[in-house]
């Protein structure tokens, strides 16, 4: 089997080989597929993409961006890997690495993502690390959004009803309008003190552009009185996975729970459009309210810096964490207040 390495959309022949792949993983998702080089938000970011080869078909697809000194095809919510369950799978997994290790060349650290069902035994032979992270709630839509709605915890259900009691309507976007009254929440929001967000805000025109990418993306709207007042944003691939990508709110309506509203709408729609699994991107409180499962993502890693100095730092958060789960209860909770974990 070989391998090939794109940075930019493939030609028709390689577009349908590859297509053709996804059509057979069981949950491929937005950034597997070829529109992963049509996203306006990776611009200047290096993306690229290794196609595992079984002659002229794809047995194999891994996804990342190539910045500076490291490689990252996913994050610690967003695997970005998908194996032909057909083809031979430590065949397949040797291809994206050896093609995974000639796009990093010398990058000092190269991590990869991927979901339990997709276990990396080939990278962890050739030095990647494996770690557990916390992961996902992830819904099966499969049973239908009713079915879906009556695992949602009580007060998750009555918030919903709440927000349609007090006139919280939600739509998709659907004109440029829309689109622009959407940017004004998102751009509300990141200049919140609520919370510390990383990475720049995007500007309008990628914000735009992203929105307009109808075929994996959907953008929804939660309006008060005509007033957009907070919108949610989902990845899809059609036929598998449904993601929920970002969340945007004006402080001064979160009382009205327009997000609780937001992500069972945006539910709903999957489910009449037969996506199979949702993603909500987190197993925070907020999420694990949803019901469904938390699924745990796994961290790949091979750290080529000197004195493996990222593998070091996480040896050492582990034993610090291990260290305060030891002392008792009341000290345990004066150290984290002092560390700024409480």
């Amino acid at each position: 089997m070989t391998f090939q390495i794109l940075h930019k959309f493939p030609d028709a022949d390689r577009e349908k080989a590859w297509r053709d792949c996804l059509a057979r993983v069981e949950f491929p998702s937005h950034y597997d597929t070829p529109e992963y080089f049509l996203e306006p938000y990776f611009t200047g970011r290096k993306p690229f993409a290794v196609l595992a080869l079984d002659g002229d078909a794809v047995a194999g697809i891994v996804t990342g961006l190539h910045e500076g000194n490291r490689v990252h095809c996913g994050l610690p919510s967003r695997p970005q890997i998908c194996v032909d369950p057909a083809k031979d799978a430590s065949a397949t997994q040797r291809a994206l690495m050896q093609g995974l290790l000639e796009e990093a060349g010398g990058a000092e650290l190269v991590t990869v993502f991927t979901w339990p069902s997709l276990e990396l035994p080939v990278f962890a032979a050739r030095g990647f690390r494996r770690r557990q992270l916390p992961g996902n709630v992830v819904l099966d839509l499969s049973q239908g959004a009713d079915a879906v709605f009556k695992q949602f915890s009580k007060d998750r259900r009555r918030n919903i009803r709440f927000a349609e009691k007090n006139g919280i309507e939600v739509q998709l976007a659907m004109t440029p309008q829309d689109i622009a009254e959407a940017y004004e929440v998102y751009r509300a929001w990141r200049q919140t003190d609520r919370k510390e967000l990383q990475g720049a805000a995007f500007t309008a025109e990628v914000f735009e552009r992203a929105a307009q990418l109808t075929n994996n993306r959907r953008l929804f709207l939660a309006r008060l009185s005509g007033k957009v007042v907070a919108i949610n944003i989902f990845r899809l691939c059609p036929g598998g996975l449904f993601e929920s990508a970002a969340n945007s709110s004006l402080d001064e309506f979160m009382h009205l729970k327009p997000n609780e509203l937001l992500q069972w709408r945006g539910i709903e729609w999957a489910c009449s459009q037969g996506l199979r699994r949702h993603s909500l991107g987190g197993s925070h409180p907020f999420l694990v309210r949803f019901g469904g499962t938390v699924v745990p993502i796994l961290r790949y890693r091979l750290d080529r810096s000197l004195m493996r100095k990222h593998d070091l730092r996480d040896a050492v958060r582990d034993w610090g964490r291990e260290t305060l789960r030891k002392m008792p209860p009341a000290l345990e909770k004066k150290v984290r207040r002092w560390l700024g974990e409480d």
